[in-house]
């Protein structure tokens, strides 16, 4: 049975980084991963392929008829990478880039290959009909949702799990991404309870990280044997192997400043 699962979370949290991570391990694992980069930056699969590859939308407004090369790129471990793409900053909807993707994948039987993980990248502060595609449009059957204990990220995810909600989608759990916020893992496995969610893994604040994607390269590949690599392959197991799956309960806004506010 294919994993699905679509990560979601505040721009600049490290959703990108979290992907790719988790694939370049579940790749190394010897699973056959899709990794589908929903976010307009178009930078999910840098670090599995090398460098950035061509996105969908723009392939499409040159070539009506890609072949599947054209779209789909094979980086770190036959890792299969895609990134949809969208309009340029301040033209058009970002989100309707997303749709495209899905839509000409599905079209090119993408999803009907022997795969074990198909993992999307998708942009969660955003109020745009096209970030939900994954989970309304069934193309993914749970989310992760990936925060630190900030408040406008924690502010982020507390919207996301509304929207998770009203889809009616099924959240694994929640990835606390560090900062190095004070009382941060005490804070964000509090909000995990609070929406009637989990802490299914951490990952602390690394400059070994940033170090591998200066090199485009997943931490994974470049420093396989260190700490990070762990810590990102007991999160890959972690999710593997979860069957802790709800549909959460996202607080009001009042509530959400009164728990934040509770930790200060």
């Amino acid at each position: 049975m294919i994993k699905k699962i679509a990560i979601y979370g505040k721009g600049g949290i490290g959703k990108s980084t979290t992907v790719a991570n988790l694939s370049a391990t579940w790749a190394s694992e010897d699973l056959k991963c899709l990794v589908i980069g929903c976010d307009p930056k178009a930078d999910t699969t840098r670090t599995l392929y090398g460098r950035r590859i061509p996105t969908v939308v723009n392939t499409l407004k040159n070539n009506r008829n890609p072949e599947k090369e054209d779209l789909v790129f094979e980086g770190f471990k036959n890792t299969l990478c895609v990134e949809s793409g969208g309009p340029e900053p301040g033209v058009g909807c970002a989100g309707r880039g997303v749709i495209v993707a899905m839509k000409r994948l599905e079209k090119m039987d993408i999803f009907d290959e022997d795969l074990d993980v198909v993992v999307y990248d998708v942009l969660g502060d955003v109020v745009c009909g096209g970030f939900s595609v994954p989970l309304r449009e069934k193309y993914a059957d749970e989310v992760l949702i990936v925060t630190s204990g900030e408040y406008m990220s924690l502010y982020a995810a507390n919207n996301i799990v509304r929207g998770v909600k009203k889809l009616k989608g099924n959240l694994s759990g929640i990835i606390c991404n560090c900062r190095n916020v004070e009382n941060e893992e005490e804070i964000v496995n509090e909000f995990a309870k609070k929406i009637g969610t989990h802490v299914i893994g951490t990952i602390h604040r690394s400059n070994l990280i940033q170090d591998a994607e200066l090199d485009a390269k997943t931490v994974v590949e470049k420093y396989p044997e260190s700490d990070e690599a762990l810590e990102y392959s007991n999160l890959a197991s972690n999710i593997m192997n979860n069957e802790n799956v709800s549909i959460p309960e996202p607080m009001d806004d009042e509530e959400f400043e009164e728990f934040f506010k509770s930790f200060i």
